[in-house]
């Protein structure tokens, strides 16, 4: 397993597990992720990925934890 960090979220990348950080809401594919808007707080991030294709979600997620870990990450 991986874990990703920043001053703002973390996530972690388990290889096993294609779908991480990805669930399926009555058909569409939704991002999960842990924020720290502060050292002391954190903050569950949920955001839609509007598709119900699961290659294209996998495809958004990977492009969405790209950018917020500065292009590391798988």
């Amino acid at each position: 397993m991986e874990i990703l960090k920043n001053k703002h979220a973390s996530v972690r990348i388990g290889s096993s597990n294609p779908d991480h950080h990805l669930f399926n809401n009555n058909g569409v594919w939704w991002l999960h992720y842990t924020s720290y808007p502060t050292p002391t707080t954190s903050k569950r991030i949920r955001r839609s990925l509007k598709t119900r294709d699961v290659t294209l979600a996998r495809h958004q997620r990977d492009t969405i934890l790209k950018d917020l870990f500065g292009g590391v990450g798988k």
